[in-house]
């Protein structure tokens, strides 16, 4: 016998629509077919924040999954219809094993995200914290499809930031597993700071410089109070103040933080043998030293070649330019798909450029809405002129995975979010960190002085690098007489293989990430 919908919802093939009532009416849409989806077969719901360091990584999993399902299995991922265009590559690659359903955005009333957008990164990141409070308008229209889907999901797995996923799993009564973006170290410092509302001591003369102690963390770290989440920031001046227009929004957060902690299990897209410390200590700090941590990365390594969707830059310039270069020497500067330099900041680096006599690949993020007309993005007049011949400057968003693996790259100035970390370590490129926000203080951190595979050149994201001081470490970076550098290079190249060996194994058998995902798709299919 055969799941399938319920025939007074067909409208057509291959497209299905369904009409819910919640508090307003909503409109789904699923790639599912009738007959699709066999009994017997697991169905797993996949869904991503709407964030292009969110969804990408959630993706590659799918991808995994997909991979190791049987014939039976469906992976159904939950979007909004402007994200669509993201899923193509999976879609194309896995056309009977992953689905969509894609659900209309929500718009509430006074909602300061503008119209027609629906991915933080076409907005500024202040704008996180309104997206995470709008995703949670998705809870009755998702409950809605739960209880009319004739074989609906046995399992949630969702980004951390939709942590309202949590209730909804246990109302349903199923099991949500968060997927996390960010390393362990982030989660286990995260964890511990909004469980414990941690705060600069009264008696603080320098409030911003104050180190907050995580004692609970594998090392003791200690992290100035400035470098960490703005989001948490919010939060604590909001309690300082009695209060504040985000009192209600943060107060929900908090919830989701909290309730990521009490999710059946976590994935985590790492990999034992770059933070296994921290995996363990989070099995053991909020899972009672079970074993439903798992670590399946760098997701990157084994993924689609072409990610990010209809918005990519296309590698037919790039990858060319790259080959007339020699090996190692490129210095690759990239901000993420988030980070927008202001005009200060974009000069320091053009001049560190100049200066440094380096050949380059800039690709240059330019203004979304919500940054102030003129003041951000903007190449120096005159700069591509006088580098013609050893630079290239590109606009928009890049192939990061193909220019990393590229031979001729041979460093990597980034912010170091997270995804650009593995994608770094899994092609052994050398780091120039300059961290900004959220994870990324900690993520250096682990890099520079754990790792010992990135140097810092700069701090915060309102800083301005010393232009000399970046010359140089842009120039030691692809020198081939550096000592220091060649030793960084040679850390690298060891954790490039360690990232290896964990997704694909060595000659000692399965490697780490390899065996974890085999026992995550264990736990989904079997139960």
């Amino acid at each position: 016998m055969y799941c399938m919908y319920l025939p007074s919802f067909h409208f057509f093939i291959p497209i299905l629509l369904l009409t819910m009532t919640s508090t307003t009416s909503i409109t789904a849409i699923s790639s599912a077919a009738p007959g699709k989806q066999r009994a017997g077969g697991a169905h797993i719901l996949m869904f991503p924040f709407p964030a292009q360091g969110h969804m990408l990584p959630l993706l590659d999993l799918v991808h995994q999954f997909a991979l190791r399902a049987t014939a039976t299995t469906t992976f159904t991922v939950l979007v909004t219809p402007k994200n669509l265009p993201i899923l193509n590559p999976i879609l194309t690659q896995h056309p009977s094993i992953v689905k969509t359903l894609v659900l209309p955005f929500p718009t509430p009333e006074n909602s300061p995200i503008p119209p027609g957008v629906e991915n933080v990164k076409n907005l500024p990141p202040s704008y996180f914290l309104p997206m995470i409070t709008t995703m949670s308008k998705l809870y009755d229209p998702l409950l809605n499809w739960f209880k009319s889907h004739p074989c609906p999901p046995t399992y949630i797995i969702s980004d951390f930031f939709l942590g309202w996923t949590q209730d909804l799993a246990s109302q349903i009564g199923i099991r949500r597993i968060v997927f996390s973006p960010s390393g362990a170290l982030t989660l286990s410092i995260s964890s511990c700071l909004w469980r414990d509302l941690r705060t600069p001591t009264d008696d603080s003369s320098d409030k911003e410089n104050a180190l907050i102690p995580f004692p609970e963390v594998p090392g003791f770290p200690k992290y100035p109070w400035w470098q960490l989440s703005p989001l948490y920031h919010a939060y604590v001046q909001g309690k300082k103040n009695g209060g504040n227009s985000n009192s209600d929004d943060l107060e929900q957060l908090r919830k989701y933080f909290l309730a990521n902690v009490e999710s059946w299990g976590m994935i985590f897209n790492s990999f034992h043998e770059l933070e296994g410390i921290y995996l363990d200590h989070m099995k053991r700090a909020y899972f009672g030293g079970d074993k439903r941590v798992w670590a399946v990365g760098p997701l990157s390594q084994s993924g689609p070649t072409e990610r990010g969707g209809t918005n990519s830059e296309q590698s037919s310039d790039i990858i060319p330019w790259l080959d007339t270069c020699d090996d190692h020497s490129v210095v690759y500067i990239c901000f993420g798909s988030q980070v927008v330099l202001n005009n200060n900041q974009m000069e320091a680096v053009a001049v560190g450029l100049e200066k440094s006599g380096v050949r380059f690949l800039w690709c240059v993020k330019e203004p979304t809405v919500g940054h102030v007309s003129g003041e951000y993005g903007m190449v120096p007049s005159g700069f591509e002129d006088r580098t013609a011949g050893r630079g290239l400057v590109v606009r928009g968003w890049a192939p990061q995975v193909l220019i990393l693996k590229h031979q001729a790259v041979g460093s990597f100035l980034t912010h170091c979010g997270w995804n650009s970390v593995l994608e770094s370590i899994g092609t052994g490129v050398p780091i120039l960190a300059w961290p900004m926000g959220a994870d990324q203080f900690f993520n250096a951190a682990l890099l520079v002085e754990q790792m010992k595979v990135a140097v810092r050149v700069c701090e915060g994201e309102k800083a301005i690098p010393n232009e000399d001081g970046l010359a140089q470490c842009m120039a030691e970076s692809v020198a081939t007489s550096s000592t220091s550098k060649s030793e960084m290079r040679m850390k690298a190249k060891e954790l490039k293989q360690a990232a290896t060996d964990a997704v694909n194994g060595n000659g000692n058998g399965r490697g780490s990430s390899f065996k974890d995902l085999d026992d995550l798709v264990h736990h989904l299919l079997s139960n």
